[in-house]
C-alpha cells in the first residue's frame, strides 16, 4: 500500500494487487489489533533495533523516517498516540482505522485495485520487467507494466496469504534468496515446573540466552510462562537471535536473573532476613516474600533442598545454592513455535540482490522489493512495520516515468 502511493505521487499510473478479499489483512492483526505503526525513539536508534541486516536500511530510514511516517498517517486523518517503549498506536486502538487511512490514501490517487487476485508470474523482456500474470475467479491475464513492485511478506500467520510463496518466483528469475525462519516467536521447553508455571507474568526480569557458553542475547523487561514455555516482549526478542540449527542438540537455555536489581550479597542477606523472619517455618513455606507463588515450588525443585526442611537449619551451602538460582535460574529450550505463532519471520530476498538506494534487483531492470520480503528483520516495538513503511515508500518512489 505504502508502494503504491508512493509510486502514484511520483506520476505513475499505479494498480495494486491483493490476493484476499481486502487490504490489509495482515496489518489488521498486528500488536494485537491495535497495530503499532511505528517507534518514537531518535531515528539514529532505529539501526540499534535492527536484528538482521541494519546497513542496508539506512537509504531507506531517511528517505522515510519514524518522524515522517506519523506525519504521513497524520496528514491522512489518524490521530496517534505514543506508549511505553516509545511505541506509536491509532489514538483509538483499532488497526482498522490505519487501513483506512492508507485506503483513503490510495481512493484520491487513483490507485486502480484488484481484490482476490493472485500474481502467478513475473513477465520479463531482455531482463526488464514487461508485467505479471495474475488470476482471479474468473480467468488468468496479463498485466503489462513497466515496473513491478513485490510486497508480498514474509512467511509468518500464513492464514493471511503471507505464506512465502512469493520467494520460489523471484528464485526462478536467478535471484538469491535466505530460506525463511519464524522471528518474535515464543519459546518451547519440556520442563513440567515450567509450563506448570503457565500465566505468570514477570515484569523486571533479566534474560540471557544461551548456546553452551556461547552468549546470544542478553535483554531485560518482561516476560510470561505459558502452558508450552516462554513469552513474552523479553522473550520474543530474545527468538530473534536464534537460528533454526540452534535448536538442535540440548545446550540451548534461558538464564533468568529474578533478583536483578540485587548482588549475590545483597540478595543472601535478603534471604537471610526472610529465613530470620520464618525460621521456624518449613523452606517451603518460606519463599513467598521472595518469589510469585506460582514459582515457588518449581524453584524448591531446583534448588534441591528439602522443601520440608525448618528453615533454621538450612546450610549455608544450602542458602548459596538458593541465591545461585535465583541468579541463574536456566531452562532448557527445545523448539519455538512455529510460523503461525511468529509475529515475523526472517530469511527472504538477498539484500546483496537489491539496489539499497532504490529497492531496485541489481539484474532485472523495473522489478522492486519492499517489506517483509527482503532479509531484513528487527526487534518488537513498531521497527518490523517501520521497515515496511520505509522500504515501500523508497521503492515507490524510485519509479520513474518512462
Amino acid at each position: 500500500m505504502m508502494a503504491a502511493i508512493a509510486a502514484a505521487e511520483n506520476g505513475n499510473t499505479v494498480t495494486l494487487i491483493e490476493q484476499n478479499e481486502k487490504l490489509g489483512k495482515k496489518l489488521f492483526l498486528t500488536g494485537k489489533g491495535r497495530c503499532n505503526l511505528t517507534n518514537a525513539c531518535p531515528v539514529e536508534e532505529l539501526f540499534d533495533n535492527i536484528v538482521t541486516n541494519p546497513k542496508f536500511l539506512y537509504s531507506a530510514f531517511y528517505d522515510f523516517d519514524n518522524n515522517t511516517t506519523v506525519g504521513f498517517f497524520k496528514d491522512n486523518g489518524l490521530r496517534v498516540k505514543t506508549e511505553r517503549g516509545n511505541r506509536v498506536f491509532p489514538a483509538s486502538d483499532h488497526s482498522s482505522d490505519v487501513i483506512k487511512a492508507l485506503e483513503k490514501k490510495i481512493a484520491s490517487l487513483g490507485i486502480t485495485v484488484f481484490l482476490k487476485t493472485k500474481m502467478t508470474a513475473i513477465e520479463l523482456s531482455e531482463d526488464k520487467i514487461a508485467g505479471v500474470i495474475v488470476r482471479d475467479s474468473q480467468k488468468e491475464r496479463k498485466i503489462t507494466a513497466d515496473a513491478v513492485v513485490l510486497a508480498c511478506g514474509g512467511k509468518s500467520y500464513p492464514l493471511t496469504g503471507s505464506d512465502g510463496g512469493a520467494i520460489k518466483l523471484v528464485q526462478d528469475l536467478g535471484i538469491k534468496a535466505v530460506s525463511f525462519e519464524p522471528a518474535l516467536v515464543p519459546f518451547e521447553c519440556k520442563d513440567r515446573s515450567v509450563c506448570e508455571m503457565q500465566g505468570l507474568s514477570l515484569k523486571n526480569v533479566s534474560l540471557t540466552l544461551l548456546k553452551g557458553k556461547r552468549k546470544l542475547y542478553s535483554g531485560f523487561g518482561e516476560m510470561l510462562f505459558t502452558h508450552f514455555g516462554l513469552s513474552g516482549p523479553l522473550v520474543l526478542s530474545a527468538s530473534s537471535y536464534v537460528k533454526e540449527k540452534d535448536y538442535t542438540g540440548d545446550d540451548l537455555y534461558v538464564s533468568l536473573d529474578l533478583k536483578p536489581a540485587l548482588s549475590p550479597d545483597e540478595l543472601d542477606k535478603r534471604i537471610q532476613r526472610d529465613f530470620a523472619d520464618s525460621q521456624n517455618k518449613k523452606f517451603a513455606n518460606s519463599l513467598d516474600k521472595l518469589l510469585p507463588s506460582k514459582m515457588i515450588t518449581a524453584v524448591i525443585e531446583k534448588s534441591g533442598i528439602n522443601p520440608g526442611k525448618k528453615v533454621n537449619v538450612v546450610t549455608r551451602q544450602e542458602r548459596q545454592q538458593l541465591c545461585g538460582l535465583l541468579k541463574d535460574f536456566r531452562i532448557q529450550i527445545t523448539g519455538n513455535r512455529g510460523f503461525n505463532e511468529a509475529i515475523i519471520s526472517r530469511g527472504g530476498v538477498s539484500v546483496s540482490q537489491i539496489d539499497p538506494s532504490t529497492m531496485e534487483c541489481k539484474s532485472i531492470k523495473g522489478l522492486y522489493f519492499a517489506g517483509e520480503m527482503i532479509d531484513t528483520d528487527a526487534l518488537t516495538g513498531g521497527f518490523n512495520l517501520q521497515i515496511a513503511w520505509s522500504t515501500g515508500h523508497l521503492a515507490g518512489s524510485s519509479i520513474k516515468e518512462e
